[in-house]
């Protein structure tokens, strides 16, 4: 129960009850001279706070919380060196959509000179100016009366679609500064965007010209909750369902109409080749998921964004529909006919389901071993979080994911190091045992967040691919013909490592049965474990260095 606000709260406790009146009631953050007073009020106010050993793990759980949700991620940073140590995990968070909420203290306002750097402790020239490129807005309170109205407008910004991270300033001496009452305010709901009826009418003439339309859904459809009505939307087309990596999980596994494989599969991408008409929900047509737009754009392309400029800025669209993607389409589906051919669609994804495994068989049999023991496992965990290693682009293109917000994957700016520190966001969530899968070069960038997990007592399966470096970059060296530099690294033992941390590991070697019983057992585990394969991975097609088609124009 939040304290009473009046004589004697102070500006901490006003930040604290804005972000309660968000909903939130779990951050994470580091400890700083600055920002105790944060700490001091999020327990007077029963707000967990989950204390972890560097910045950017800070962002990062604030990231996996909110992916796992769909609900407001905070991390709670000091002055300087820590806000900046916050920046790539924020960038990714944008990149991705993320709403996340970067709470960093700053210099006292009583010492700060417009204009002057003067050699305060954790000065920064403009902290604010440095969140710019990777935030949605910067938010920056300058007095206490001012702070819960501000710390409610950040929040929401960051809440509102296009979800994404906000920065919210604020200069330490206001925290710890008496507060009377707070005019508490409702929370300012987003505006209702209402669907343009000439925009709909023109969608529905392209799906009725349409004979073979494929539907190519993304994150937007995932965030707005679309999932049934993108379901209904194909069975009543009887047209398949391409998810990029942000929209996998959107459709159940079992759904006659999800294609059953990712684009740079050569049978999936004839998909896109032969459709005369792509119903693009909820995505940009970003680089990464159309193999840098080496994908030719449709005969026809129908766009529903809540950002119209986002929707057609990589393929021109004929129509865009602006709105949410649940929104438009109960529009949409109002009236919509019937069509024949799900039966044969189903049996035609049935058999490029044997043709998409028959593929990763024949490219590397230990990535097959990988993906059936975890496919076998997926409805006993709760998020599955890939970094970017060879082990995690497997899982992400192809592993099974049960529904929607039960896979994390640094599909963004594709920062080394995302997963390990995002699960313990994902695990605080509340929604089952967190499994991460990490290689051991982007487990070293955070292996401090062993601490946390062992402090909190965090159920998280960690299964940390060990092949001796930087896989992925030694793949490109060795296919490139040049010898290998800097990829090849001095590791630890991370048994003994994890073990030093009171975390139980245990070490196998390759994919086969032993590491599939092990990682079954794992999930009985209460709190942390720690997974160690030996194993050395082939990249799949889904990485750009495999990728088979290649952009010869401009786009």
């Amino acid at each position: 129960m939040r304290p009473q606000r009046g004589v004697g709260t102070t500006g901490a406790d006003h930040l604290v009850g804005a972000l309660q009146d968000l909903g939130v009631d779990t951050v994470f953050g580091l400890p700083g001279v600055h920002n105790l007073a944060v700490w001091e009020a999020a327990a007077a106010a029963g707000v967990r706070v989950v204390g972890v050993r560097h910045e950017q793990a800070a962002v990062y759980a604030a990231d996996g919380y909110a992916r796992a949700t769909g609900r407001l991620g905070v991390a709670v940073v000091t002055t300087g060196p820590g806000a900046a140590n916050t920046l790539g995990a924020t960038g990714e968070a944008m990149a991705s959509g993320a709403p996340v909420l970067v709470v960093a203290t700053d210099i006292p306002s009583t010492l700060r000179r417009p204009g002057v750097y003067r050699g305060v402790l954790h000065e920064t020239r403009d902290q604010a100016a440095m969140f710019v490129p990777v935030t949605k807005a910067t938010v920056v309170t300058s007095a206490v009366p001012d702070l819960y109205a501000d710390t409610v407008r950040a929040g929401s910004a960051a809440l509102r679609a296009p979800t994404g991270p906000v920065h919210l300033g604020v200069p330490t001496d206001l925290l710890g500064a008496a507060a009377g009452g707070v005019v508490r305010t409702p929370l300012p709901s987003a505006p209702r965007q209402p669907v343009d009826e000439d925009e709909l009418a023109r969608a529905r003439e392209l799906l009725a010209r349409a004979r073979r339309p494929l539907v190519w859904a993304g994150g937007g459809a995932l965030r707005s909750g679309a999932g049934d009505l993108v379901g209904d939307l194909a069975v009543r087309l009887a047209a398949p369902v391409v998810t990029t990596f942000g929209g996998r999980g959107l459709l159940p596994p079992d759904h006659p109409c999800l294609v059953p494989g990712p684009p740079y599969v050569p049978a999936v991408g004839r998909l896109w080749d032969e459709a005369d008409l792509v119903v693009s929900l909820g995505s940009d047509l970003d680089g990464t998921n159309t193999q840098n737009w080496a994908m030719p754009p449709p005969p026809a392309l129908l766009a529903v964004n809540v950002d119209p400029a986002d929707a057609a800025k990589n393929y021109p669209a004929d129509v865009v529909v602006t709105g949410d993607v649940a929104a438009v389409l109960a529009r949409l589906l109002d009236g919509l006919p019937q069509r024949d051919g799900l039966p044969a669609l189903r049996a035609a994804h049935d058999a490029l389901a044997g043709e998409v495994r028959a593929l990763v068989r024949a490219e590397e049999p230990q990535a097959e071993a990988l993906l059936d023991a975890l496919d076998r496992v997926s409805d006993r965990t709760g998020v599955l979080l890939a970094d970017m290693c060879i082990a995690g682009y497997w899982a992400a293109a192809f592993a099974r994911v049960p529904g929607p917000r039960r896979l994390a994957y640094a599909l963004g700016w594709g920062t080394l190091g995302y997963a390990f520190p995002a699960a313990i966001g994902a695990a605080v969530a509340g929604r089952g045992r967190a499994l991460v899968l990490v290689g051991d070069g982007g487990f070293l960038f955070a292996c401090g967040e062993l601490a946390t997990l062992a402090q909190e007592r965090l159920p998280v399966t960690t299964v940390l691919v060990d092949d001796g470096g930087y896989g992925m970059l030694r793949f490109d060296q060795v296919h490139a013909g040049v010898p290998t530099r800097g990829v090849d690294l001095l590791t630890p033992d991370f048994v003994a490592l994890a073990r030093s941390f009171g975390v139980p590991a245990r070490a196998v070697d390759g994919f086969g049965e032993e590491f599939a019983a092990a990682l079954a057992e794992s999930l009985d585990a209460s709190g942390p474990d720690v997974l160690v394969v030996q194993a050395a991975l082939t990249p799949p097609p889904s990485t750009s260095p495999r990728w088979y088609r290649r952009r010869q124009a401009p786009p």
